[in-house]
């Protein structure tokens, strides 16, 4: 199986506006797709990520609001981490709290250090100030400066009561490798490694079960390059036993799904066709853009749908 890394992680919120000023105005990310959940296309699937929508940087929203505040724990995915360089975290740290965002630590994670916090829905957040390369182009921001700005995710942390059985699927089936340990987090990476491709798992029997709605995350995408490799990436899974979807049009990757043992719904995305097949790239985010299938309810869809402006 060829995987890259991370491709995206969705997650879910409720006010579009709060949303869309946080990560753009506090986080500094490129607000580069406004469309409607697929599969749900009375509500929005909001994306942001770098300058060039590049895998490996998007975080989605699906926005449901009156939807009661999940519960992280087991089964589930309870840190998204970002990517910055190591002396950034002395700049992000206070315009957090300026922002009226609580934050916690820094503190040692493999030789970087973490600084955590959570988004206005409680989705746990996290900066790791990072000391190993990290060359990818941050997205222009007039009160960011680019030597402080995030890179792109830099890794995921799925909680577990027990591990083996979800580290198999990582390692014998996904490509993924050990690198590191510290105490009850097990640190994996794939392809060439670095930031955008760590997964770590967290085991802690006595965790409860998680619970899904505001401010946890719907599903954590790999990055896999073309139709062939996810075809074959299906395959593998589907031998093992998996239940894995049939390959879905998302109009700007194509997607398979499926749950690991431990109960996270893993997705893996194609790295194109990308998110200019709808809008020029300078342009991205400025209009509600949808599917082809649902293009006959423009204006059924836009009346229902609120504001974010």
């Amino acid at each position: 199986m060829r995987l890259l890394g991370l491709h995206h992680i969705t997650a879910i919120a409720s006010d579009g506006k709060r949303n869309v000023d946080f990560y753009t105005r506090a986080l500094g990310l490129r607000f580069v797709k406004k469309t409607v959940n697929f599969d749900d296309p009375g509500t929005y699937h909001l994306y942001y990520g770098d300058a060039a929508a590049s895998p490996g940087t998007l975080l989605t929203f699906f926005l449901w609001d009156g939807l009661p505040r999940g519960r992280s724990g087991a089964g589930m995915s309870t840190a998204t981490a970002y990517s910055v360089p190591a002396d950034a975290l002395a700049f992000w740290s206070p315009r957090l709290q300026a922002n009226g965002v609580a934050v916690t630590g820094p503190t040692a994670r493999f030789g970087d250090q973490v600084l955590a916090f959570a988004d206005p829905d409680g989705l746990p957040l996290e900066l790791v100030g990072v000391n190993e390369p990290d060359t990818r182009t941050p997205t222009p921001h007039p009160e960011v400066p680019a030597a402080k700005a995030i890179r792109g995710f830099h890794s995921v942390s799925l909680a577990t009561a027990a591990a083996s059985a979800s580290a198999s699927v990582l390692t014998a089936d996904m490509g993924y490798r050990p690198v590191a340990r510290e105490g009850p987090r097990a640190r994996y990476t794939v392809g060439a490694g670095g930031p955008g491709t760590y997964v770590d798992l967290l085991t802690d029997p006595a965790l409860p079960r998680g619970r899904s709605g505001l401010g946890t995350v719907h599903h954590v995408a790999f990055r896999t390059p073309n139709d062939p490799s996810q075809q074959e990436a299906r395959d593998a899974l589907a031998e093992r036993g998996l239940d894995v979807s049939p390959v879905i049009d998302r109009s700007y990757f194509h997607s398979i799904y499926y749950r690991e043992p431990g109960g996270v719904l893993f997705e893996i995305a194609t790295d194109g066709p990308g998110f200019t097949v709808d809008e020029p790239l300078g342009q991205l985010g400025r209009k509600l853009q949808l599917p082809p299938w649902h293009e006959s309810r423009r204006a059924e869809i836009e009346a229902h749908l609120p504001p974010l402006e």
